[in-house]
C-alpha cells in the first residue's frame, strides 16, 4: 500500500511537472486599440492554455517602431499594414489572422449635451463651436490621431482649431482629457472611447467622414513558444473573443 501511494505521489509530481514545463510566458505587443477587450481576453486564455501572457501596449505605429529597433515580441496585434510592414522585414511570420475593426467615434463628458454630429456640416460646426477637443497626436503615430488630425485640414478648420486642439501622451487615451474637464469633446477609436469612465458616447463619425482600421494579429518569425503563441492568435478568433470584441465596440474578424 505504501508502494502504491508513492508511485501515485510520483505520477502526480510528474504530471504537475509536465504542465509547469509545457506552460509558456508569451510577451505581447498590442494596439491600444484592442487593450480594453485584451482584458478581458487574456485571463480567459491563460485559464485554458496555462501559458501567461506579458502585454504591452501602445499604438500600432509605436510597437512597430519598437520592433523594427530589435525589441522582441512572441505576438503582436497591430493594424495590417504594420504587420505587413514587419514581415517584409522577417520579424513577423506574415501569417496575418485579422482580428477586429473599429471607426472613430466622438464623445463628450458624462451627462453633459451631445452634440449634432449626424452629418459633415454638423459635426464641423460642432468642432468650430467646441471650446476645445481632444484627439491623439498626429506626430505619435497613432492610426485615429493621424486621421483625424487630416480630416480636419480637409474640412478646412486647422486654423481655427489649432488654438483649442489638446492630445493625451503618446498611447493615451483622448477621452480622459474629456473625463478629467481637460476638453469638451475627445474624437479616438470607438473602442479605446469606449472604455473610459466619465464620458458618455455621442456616436461615430457621419458617412465617409468615418475611417475604419484594421487591426490584425501575428507571430514573430522566432517566438520563445511557437505553438503558444499560434494556439493565442488562434483564441483571437474564438466565439469568446468575438463576443467580448463585439461588447467593447469593435467589429470581430
Amino acid at each position: 500500500m505504501i508502494r502504491v501511494r508513492h508511485l501515485f505521489a510520483a505520477t502526480v509530481y510528474l504530471a504537475m511537472q509536465t504542465g509547469l514545463a509545457s506552460a509558456a510566458d508569451l510577451k505581447v505587443y498590442s494596439t491600444i486599440g484592442v487593450q480594453a477587450a485584451m482584458g478581458e481576453l487574456a485571463p480567459v486564455f491563460e485559464k485554458q492554455s496555462g501559458d501567461r501572457l506579458a502585454f504591452t501596449f501602445n499604438t500600432a505605429a509605436a510597437l512597430t517602431k519598437h520592433i523594427q529597433a530589435g525589441e522582441h515580441a512572441d505576438a503582436m496585434i497591430l493594424t495590417r499594414a504594420n504587420l505587413e510592414a514587419l514581415a517584409k522585414e522577417n520579424k513577423a511570420s506574415g501569417h496575418i489572422t485579422p482580428v477586429a475593426s473599429s471607426g472613430i467615434s466622438v464623445v463628450v463628458k458624462s451627462g453633459a449635451p451631445k452634440p449634432d454630429i449626424s452629418t459633415p456640416e454638423a459635426l464641423k460646426a460642432t468642432l468650430l463651436k467646441a471650446k476645445s477637443i481632444a484627439y491623439s497626436d498626429p506626430a505619435a503615430g497613432g492610426a485615429s490621431g493621424v486621421y483625424v488630425g487630416k480630416m480636419i485640414g480637409r474640412m478646412g478648420l486647422a486654423d481655427q482649431l489649432k488654438g483649442k486642439t489638446k492630445h493625451p501622451p503618446a498611447g493615451g487615451n483622448a477621452a480622459h482629457l474629456v473625463a478629467s474637464g481637460e476638453a469638451e469633446l475627445a474624437i479616438q477609436q470607438t473602442p479605446e472611447v469606449m472604455s473610459a469612465k466619465g464620458v458618455d458616447l455621442v456616436g461615430p463619425l457621419p458617412g465617409d467622414l468615418n475611417k475604419v482600421t484594421h487591426f490584425a494579429a501575428d507571430i514573430n518569425t522566432s517566438p520563445s513558444a511557437k505553438s503558444s503563441a499560434e494556439a493565442f492568435v488562434k483564441f483571437l478568433s474564438s466565439p469568446e473573443a468575438v463576443k467580448v470584441f463585439k461588447a467593447r465596440g469593435l467589429e470581430p474578424g
